[in-house]
């Protein structure tokens, strides 16, 4: 048998071989693990795109890290129970269309009532959604506020009081999904509500402090996926 005759044989049976062993995985229910996703923008790219509605009273930047002062008496708010418009909270953002993926880890030095930090998704200002860690009673929770014209809130017991936790906000065709995780891995929804679809939004990281002097949030591992 020629050479090149030996080599066809030897790959034939190769293939056939994994050929084999693919179809009996699939027959015994094992399914080819995907690899994750690759993020559309991240770190330091993603950072170098995002510009500023309400700069804070200092912002510095250190390898993809965002390290922001806040003013005092910020807040974004609409009307419910308090009855006023707030809409100077501290808002780094990029624009998108359509489906989307944003995360980031956030940690704050929280004291004073309110001290919010997180994520934002922001049409304009009647409609937006934000999430994050916020300090009310004495301690963190995770927070969720939709706004249509009029603002809601929503509040459960935060993964940490000391230590990050990574923020996720989902947007699929007319809704946003909020999450939020210890590790980066392993996301809890913790709410989903209604946004138009098929509008361009603003995306990314807030901050505010609506009753105290401003504090200190640190927002890292900034990640965007697109589909």
């Amino acid at each position: 048998m020629s050479a090149s005759r030996r080599t066809f044989m030897q790959q034939s049976l190769a293939a056939a071989l994994l050929a084999n062993a693919g179809q009996a995985g699939a027959q015994q229910g094992v399914t080819p693990e995907k690899p994750p996703p690759k993020p559309w923008l991240e770190g330091g790219d993603l950072v170098a795109k995002l510009e500023w509605f309400n700069p804070p009273a200092s912002v510095s930047h250190e390898a993809g890290a965002i390290t922001v002062k806040s003013r005092p008496r910020t807040d974004f708010w609409r009307k419910t129970f308090y009855g006023y418009v707030t809409d100077n909270g501290h808002f780094f953002r990029i624009p998108v269309f359509g489906e989307f993926t944003f995360q980031a880890r956030v940690s704050g030095k929280y004291a004073a009532l309110y001290d919010q930090a997180g994520l934002m998704v922001r049409l304009d200002e009647k409609q937006w959604m934000k999430c994050g860690s916020e300090f009310v009673d004495g301690k963190r929770w995770a927070s969720v506020v939709f706004t249509h014209d009029f603002s809601d809130w929503s509040t459960t017991e935060d993964l940490s009081q000391s230590e990050p936790v990574f923020w996720r906000v989902e947007r699929k065709k007319d809704s946003i999904e909020a999450q939020y995780s210890k590790d980066g891995q392993k996301f809890t929804t913790i709410r989903q509500g209604y946004f138009p679809a098929f509008v361009e939004v603003q995306v990314g990281v807030m901050c505010a402090a609506p009753e105290g002097p401003g504090f200190e949030a640190t927002f890292d591992d900034l990640r965007l996926y697109k589909p």
